[in-house]
């Protein structure tokens, strides 16, 4: 499935974790925005991992979940793309 994670979190160091932590699971297509194409067990992965690095106090970590027809109707304006599953992946 098609995820789209958004975050605010105003400590620089937490920031920076839970970029890279996103960046093993997808890509980044703004600043504080990642897409994500990941099964249920990816996503409880990352979900943990997320977890773990935030301040849930202070913090705020937004998951969406597009259907397939919604990720069909997403539109880029501007440079950039839509991420698409890999029907290959080098390791």
């Amino acid at each position: 499935m098609f995820h789209l994670v958004s975050y605010d979190i105003p400590d620089d160091r937490r920031r920076t974790k839970l970029a890279k932590v996103l960046k093993d699971f997808g890509d980044r297509v703004q600043y504080s925005v990642f897409e994500c194409i990941l099964d249920k067990e990816l996503l409880d992965r990352m979900t943990a991992r997320i977890k773990k690095v935030i301040a849930e106090e202070e913090d705020s970590v937004r998951i969406y979940t597009l259907c397939a027809d919604c990720e069909k109707g997403v539109t880029v304006i501007g440079q950039g793309e839509v991420s698409q599953e890999e029907d290959v992946y080098i390791l």
